[in-house]
């Protein structure tokens, strides 16, 4: 479909059903009775913005807010859980391999009883400083070492929150051609130093930590869907490596009838250039796949792209300007202030254009019945402004 300057809108010409499972139920029940296990756990139910619904023409408008969460699990935003349960997965593997402990379980390695050989690990994380957040307060946690590669020149707001958590903030060099430092470069450094590497992006060979930071994203999915009064018939979500994304697509399956259509929304990098899922599916979706089906580019999953390749029913891509309108929308939203970090911003940009351009409203489905759940996936660095 063509779409205004402001809003690229790509839908999917053969959405469906994955023929490969992404994310076993085994593995899903392992991780849910883990998590949901840990002290001072508790659900973060979704929020009604009914008049922000009102306002756009929807029937219902939820939003998950993940800054919403309880105590200290509301570091790193949606991807903390997973990120922590991929954490503790790490350190009883490696602890296992030293012969230190042969099933250490998360109760036991937050007791310190293991401490004096847990802080002799180190967990490395990157580029990406809302994952690497996560990451590094699963290490403290269970008291190991973290160290975040950061690309250079990241804002300071990002070093102090980490450093807070207790990680040594190194810089992540790029490529030979002075390219920003991607999640790859970072598990090359990573690997040089001896450290194991922890990431929601996964690629041959990298895949089994991915897998557990997006189980562990399956619950922030569920619990946004039993908040809802009823199922949902959109799915607004963030895209970057696609894991929580992916995990929402796979909750939402679980639902039984109808599947809400899952739309994914990117924020267009420098020069309007498509990002992350995006660009994905500008190649696959269109005939002109770099990848073979079920593969991925570098800067998205290979478990996600398996997902989402059929899953997602669109992608849209927002300007950086009307993310940044979103964020002071939500700030000073009709259904009270939410503050949001980039990519739930951008959810909501995504969302906001849509139902006002006609050609994306009718493309999505968008209309008086439509009952749209959001993700605000990200709790927000203080002092990270997006404008």
């Amino acid at each position: 479909m063509s779409a205004p300057a402001s809003l690229h809108c790509l839908v999917n010409p053969h959405p469906g059903v994955p023929g490969l499972v992404t994310l076993p139920e085994g593995g899903w029940r392992r991780a849910r009775a883990a998590i949901t296990a840990w002290p001072g756990h508790a659900p973060a139910p979704p929020t009604g913005l009914p008049g922000l619904a009102a306002a756009l023409g929807l029937a219902a408008l939820h939003w998950k807010d993940e800054g919403r969460r309880a105590g200290p699990e509301a570091v790193g935003g949606a991807e903390a859980l997973g990120a922590a349960y991929a954490v503790k997965r790490l350190l009883s593997a490696e602890l296992a391999r030293r012969g230190v402990a042969r099933a250490a379980e998360a109760p036991e390695l937050e007791s310190g009883r293991l401490a004096e050989a847990t802080r002799g690990i180190t967990l490395a994380s990157g580029p990406e400083a809302g994952f690497a957040l996560a990451v590094a307060w699963g290490a403290r946690r269970f008291h190991a070492r973290c160290v975040a590669l950061l690309p250079a020149g990241s804002p300071a707001a990002w070093r102090e929150a980490l450093a807070g958590q207790g990680a040594e903030v190194l810089e992540c060099p790029g490529g030979p051609a002075g390219e920003r430092c991607a999640v790859r470069d970072a598990a090359r450094r990573a690997e040089a130093g001896g450290w194991l590497f922890l990431s929601d992006h996964s690629w041959p060979g990298q895949t089994e930590a991915a897998r557990d930071v997006m189980q562990g994203c399956r619950l922030v999915a569920e619990e946004a869907f039993s908040g809802l009064p009823a199922p949902p018939s959109h799915v607004f979500v963030s895209g970057g490596s696609g894991a929580l994304a992916a995990a929402v697509a796979v909750e939402a399956r679980r639902l039984g009838g109808t599947a809400p259509r899952l739309v994914v929304v990117e924020a267009e990098g420098e020069g309007q250039q498509p990002e992350g899922l995006m660009r994905e599916a500008a190649h696959s979706w269109t005939g002109h796949s770099r990848a073979g089906r079920g593969e991925a580019g570098e800067s998205t999953s290979l478990l996600a792209w398996g997902e989402l390749e059929r899953a997602a029913f669109a992608c849209l891509a927002v300007p950086p300007e009307a993310v940044a309108g979103a964020r002071r929308s939500l700030s000073a939203g009709i259904d009270g202030a939410i503050r949001s970090g980039e990519r739930g911003a951008a959810v909501m940009a995504g969302l906001l254009l849509a139902v006002r351009d006609p050609a994306a409203r009718s493309a999505l489905g968008l209309d008086a019945g439509s009952r749209v759940l959001a993700f605000g996936a990200d709790a927000p660095f203080a002092g990270v402004a997006a404008g």
